[in-house]
């Protein structure tokens, strides 16, 4: 087991922040995943899993444990008919896997294009974007149960998959170490157009009226991600962020309701606009962060210092040079203010915020574990 101590961990992550490592172990393999295990648990030193580090805000101080990251690369496919079925090691580029479908032809993930990060994080977040969701193709995790060293297998439907949410986030949150993850995808199957942005950009690009073909879809998405600075390009003056800083709140009819009468009286719309809200299930009703943050007041390249809002999407937090995880969590606390005072919603972080105490993140902790209540509108 290859250990090191006292490891910078900032340029293991897109945002470029946080402290060192304890110690860091990169494990090849799924024996070195239980021997660092083993090996933390007999020295009771606590474990946090680092992935591709693109949805991730680590404290200035660091991490007081070990943190390993599941470098475990390999594919192998098994095509029968017009199925194909995946099995991808936990530390393979995620676009390298979609880049490889879309060049065979095998649908399932492409609208899912140039989303950073490695395959093991894609079930925890249940990694989506132009309305598809990687819980849509995923037979099963297999993983190491992180307190007894055992190797699990779960099935797709036992993973709990929500939107951006898993198992992997709630009651199973800490036990699993992530080593592979096995896909069913449709061979020659048509693409996922479902987002409107999405059916807008291939409908301007279209040089004949024919339904687009994978590679399309995925070349409409990275143009989009781009015009966006949602793609890591280190020449971007937005490119250090964690992507979306937020989710988009998902408010009971009730309650959305409320919250439209709120906004109406606010006076943010223009003559006719509507506010953009998408079903979101069992009575449920999805609203645009993005949209709340601009009409609470703060524009693209909004900021203080070194830290603020990408110019080119509201949901994105920047890094715009030597920033402090300090900083861009008590910038995440004015955007997240202002959109609660102004419409009574509140916004969730999507990223894992690591090494911070309660006190220091303020209303950003826990708060995934809270509904939206009557109260707040």
């Amino acid at each position: 087991m290859a250990l090191r101590e006292r490891v910078e961990l900032a340029p293991f992550t897109t945002l470029g922040v946080g402290g060192p490592a304890r110690y860091l172990v990169e494990a090849p393999d799924e024996a070195s995943v239980v021997e660092a295990l083993e090996w933390a648990r007999g020295r009771g030193i606590s474990v946090v899993l680092l992935g591709g580090g693109s949805n991730l805000l680590i404290a200035d101080r660091g991490l007081d444990a070990l943190v390993l990251r599941v470098a475990i690369r390999g594919l192998s496919c098994d095509v029968a008919g017009e199925s194909v079925v995946i099995n991808a090691g936990a530390g393979e580029s995620w676009d390298a896997l979609v880049a490889l479908t879309v060049l065979r032809g095998w649908a399932g993930i492409e609208c899912l294009s140039g989303i950073p990060g490695d395959i093991g994080a894609a079930p925890i977040q249940n990694i989506g974007a132009y309305g598809q969701e990687v819980s849509e193709t995923i037979l099963r995790v297999r993983a190491v149960d992180r307190s007894s060293g055992a190797l699990v297998e779960i099935d797709g439907p036992s993973c709990g998959f929500g939107y951006r949410d898993s198992i992997f986030k709630r009651e199973a949150k800490d036990r699993y170490a992530i080593t592979s993850v096995t896909f069913a995808l449709r061979c020659g199957g048509a693409p996922a157009v479902r987002y409107a942005e999405l059916a807008r950009k291939l409908a301007d690009s279209a040089r004949e009226p024919v339904p687009p073909s994978l590679a399309a879809v995925r070349d409409a998405v990275l143009e989009l991600r781009r015009s966006k600075s949602m793609l890591l390009d280190p020449s971007d003056e937005n490119g250090k962020s964690a992507g979306s800083f937020f989710m988009n709140p998902t408010l009971a009819a009730d309650i959305f309701e409320r919250v439209r009468a709120r906004i109406e009286a606010a006076g943010v719309l223009s003559a006719g606009e509507s506010i953009p809200s998408f079903p979101a299930g069992e009575g449920r009703v999805k609203l645009s962060a993005a949209w709340l943050i601009e009409r609470s007041g703060l524009r693209k390249g909004a900021g203080t210092g070194r830290v603020g809002l990408s110019t080119r999407h509201t949901l994105a937090i920047v890094n715009r040079g030597g920033a402090t995880a300090a900083e861009v969590i008590a910038f995440a606390i004015l955007v997240r203010s202002s959109v609660l005072e102004r419409f009574g919603v509140e916004l969730v972080p999507e990223p894992s915020l690591l090494g911070f105490t309660p006190e220091e993140l303020g209303p950003l902790a826990d708060s995934s574990a809270r509904l939206p209540s009557p109260d707040l509108v």
